[in-house]
């Protein structure tokens, strides 16, 4: 096995092992009839305050759920793969300093769910990409944001029922971790990049898109 191959199975295993998390929840939920969805974020509220480790494990409906899957397994394995020093500090930050941000500013209703993680991880590679030039994480970004075209207003407080603190809050944190691990994982540039970087432009061969031009060198 290559040792790109490698590098991208382990990737897989944080983002996988988190949404095997968040499935088992629900799927319990289902089977033994119980909810755990007062266990989001309640801003203000000391009870409320365990909803900042709780709150991205718990989904309102197997819809929700599905909504959150994909984007946080192509965007993990994404940071994962691509700044893999700074992955897992990443998503702790993201997840915890995102989710007491809600608790501390948000209205007053139930958060609950794994998208302030998307916002965060977008933010997080879109701002890496811009920082670093780095084409592959803002590459990566704008497929999920393509995607997910609702993406860029759900920061927004157009629709009570969903938690745009937990989105705004999750991209401001991604963005935070943008500057702090600026300089974790550097940039790796491919040898053809390197090569294009250094040809000197005088000893290019010169080659026209005219025949009138190819017969008048004749």
């Amino acid at each position: 096995m290559s040792e790109e191959k490698k590098k991208f199975y382990k990737s897989l295993i944080v983002p996988c092992l988190f949404i095997a998390v968040i499935w088992i929840i629900k799927l319990s939920e289902t089977v033994f009839e119980f909810s755990l969805q007062s266990y989001g974020i309640r801003p203000g509220s000391l009870s409320g305050l365990i909803g900042v480790l709780t709150s991205p494990l718990v989904h309102a409906d197997y819809d929700h759920l599905l909504a959150n899957t994909f984007p946080i397994l192509l965007l993990g394995t994404g940071i994962s793969y691509f700044y893999k020093n700074s992955f897992i500090k990443v998503f702790l930050i993201v997840y915890l300093l995102g989710g007491l941000l809600v608790w501390l500013f948000g209205r007053s209703a139930n958060h609950i769910g794994a998208s302030g993680l998307i916002y965060g991880f977008v933010a997080f590679l879109f701002f890496s990409g811009v920082i670093r030039r780095d084409i592959r994480a803002i590459a990566l970004s704008l497929i999920v944001t393509f995607l997910y075209g609702s993406l860029i207003w759900g920061v927004l407080p157009l629709d009570q029922k969903i938690s745009w603190e937990s989105h705004l809050f999750g991209a401001v944190t991604g963005i935070i971790c943008a500057f702090l691990f600026m300089k974790t994982d550097p940039y790796k540039k491919y040898d053809w990049e390197d090569e294009t970087d250094t040809a000197d432009p005088s000893k290019l061969e010169i080659s026209y898109d005219n025949e009138y031009y190819n017969n008048e060198e004749k």
